[in-house]
C-alpha cells in the first residue's frame, strides 16, 4: 500500500471510529479521560517551548472526530504544569497555549509570556457533556475554594475570589491587573439546545501560599 492509499485509509478508519463515537458519548468520555490520566502520569517539561497557539477563534469544539484524532495523532506537546480542584474533583495537566490537541488532554495557557504565581495566571479549558472530565466540573465550583498549580519546582495555592457568567468577547479579563497575583479559569458555559454557546463560566483567585515541590504535597495532583 503506498503512501497515498495509506492516508486515505487512515482517514477512513479515523470517520469510522468518529461515527461511532458520536453515537456513543461514553467511548469519547473515555478516550478523552485515558488522554488526560496518561499526560498527568508524565514528568512535567522542565523547559518550555517558545511556539505556541494563543488564537481563541481558531479552538474548535471537542468533537468525537476531533478527539479520535487527538487520541491517535499524538501533535499534543508536553505539559508544563498540573492543576488541581479538590472541591470538585478535577485533576488536570496544563499545557502551553491552546491548540485543539492540548484542550481535549487539560488546560491551555491564554498568554504567551505567563508565569505561575505571577500577574494574572489564564487557564481555559473544554467543557464537555460528561460532568467529570477536562474543565466541566468547574461548574460546580465556587467562591472560597482552593485551586493548586505545580510547574514541578513549587506548589501555589490560590482562594477563589470570584465566579461569574461572561461574553466570549471579554477577552480583558485575562489582562495582568497591578500588584495582584491572580488565577484567571476561563471555560464554556452550555446552553440547552445551544450548539455553539457566546458564554463562558469565567472563575478568579487570589494567591495564598507559595510552597516548594514536595513527594507530599505533590500527591494533590495525583
Amino acid at each position: 500500500m503506498n503512501k497515498k492509499n495509506l492516508r486515505y485509509f487512515f482517514a477512513a478508519v479515523l470517520l469510522v471510529i468518529g461515527l461511532v463515537l458520536v453515537f456513543n458519548q461514553q467511548l469519547t468520555s473515555m478516550m478523552v479521560n485515558q488522554m488526560t490520566s496518561q499526560a498527568l502520569k508524565n514528568p512535567i517539561r522542565k523547559t518550555q517551548s517558545q511556539k505556541g497557539e494563543f488564537n481563541f477563534k481558531k479552538i474548535k469544539s471537542a468533537s468525537a472526530i476531533a478527539v479520535v484524532k487527538a487520541k491517535f495523532l499524538q501533535s499534543s506537546t508536553g505539559s508544563i504544569g498540573k492543576i488541581a480542584v479538590p472541591a470538585v474533583k478535577l485533576k488536570l495537566p496544563i499545557f502551553y497555549g491552546i491548540t485543539n490537541d492540548n484542550l481535549l488532554r487539560g488546560a491551555g495557557t491564554l498568554k504567551a509570556d505567563q508565569k505561575m504565581g505571577q500577574g494574572n495566571y489564564a487557564l481555559a479549558g473544554h467543557h464537555m457533556n460528561d460532568p467529570n472530565i477536562l474543565f466541566s466540573p468547574l461548574a460546580k465550583a465556587k467562591v472560597g475554594e482552593m485551586v493548586y498549580l505545580t510547574d514541578g519546582r513549587k506548589v501555589y495555592q490560590y482562594r477563589l475570589t470570584l465566579r461569574k457568567t461572561i461574553s466570549k468577547y471579554q477577552v480583558n479579563v485575562i489582562n495582568d491587573v497591578p500588584k495582584q497575583k491572580l488565577l484567571t479559569l476561563i471555560t464554556c458555559d452550555p446552553i440547552k439546545g445551544v450548539a455553539h454557546t457566546p458564554l463562558r463560566i469565567f472563575l478568579q483567585g487570589k494567591l495564598v501560599a507559595t510552597r516548594t515541590a514536595t513527594a507530599a504535597n505533590l500527591k494533590i495532583f495525583e
